[in-house]
């Protein structure tokens, strides 16, 4: 018996099962999707779960600054 009945042509969940959600951002700072879009994820049309895809990469660089640490309290 195949499994291929099961499988589903659906664009999987970025998920990397790091969820956490940056407090100023508030994007999870593991897949980069906000708590809208993960919680409504699962009802979402393929297509606009491959959009989300696509930006997701734009999206990183907003997590990346520092906020604070020793380099933070640095005058520059």
């Amino acid at each position: 018996m195949s499994d291929d009945i099961w499988t589903r042509a659906e664009v999987d969940s970025p998920c990397i099962k790091i969820c956490v959600i940056h407090p100023e951002e508030r994007l999870c700072v593991g897949c980069y999707r906000s708590i809208e879009e993960i919680a409504t994820w699962s009802r979402l049309p393929p297509a606009r779960r491959a959009a989300i895809i696509a930006d997701l990469p734009a999206r990183a660089p907003r997590l990346a600054k520092r906020r604070g640490g020793r380099l933070g309290r640095l005058d520059r």
